[in-house]
């Protein structure tokens, strides 16, 4: 699966639009990942374990446009974004969206 940022790929016509696909995620903080913000929060410096868990949570979310990509019969997806939001306290949401498309 081709994925682009751009509207177009490069070096490749689009055939066919297959229309909108996304993938998201909800991901919450756990208590052992808060105590060791906690204390990185004292000292400074990046809280790995969230950026790990991020990390994850945006790979779960490209999976699953990409499936859902190939179930409307795309081998691209152009337009793609990322976007996060809280959806409650210690939960985020990471959604990957763009447009399906068949290149050749």
């Amino acid at each position: 699966m081709i994925i682009v940022t751009t509207e177009t790929v490069p070096g490749m016509e689009i055939r066919e639009l297959k229309g909108f696909v996304k993938g998201n995620t909800v991901q919450s903080k756990n208590i052992g990942r808060d105590i060791m913000a906690g204390l990185k929060t004292i000292v400074g410096g990046e809280i790995t374990d969230y950026t790990e868990m991020m990390d994850e949570a945006r790979q779960k979310a490209i999976h699953r446009m990409v499936e859902d990509a190939k179930s409307k019969g795309a081998n691209a997806i152009i337009c793609m974004r990322l976007q996060s939001s809280a959806v409650m306290q210690n939960a985020s949401e990471i959604i990957a969206y763009g447009t399906a498309v068949y290149v050749e």
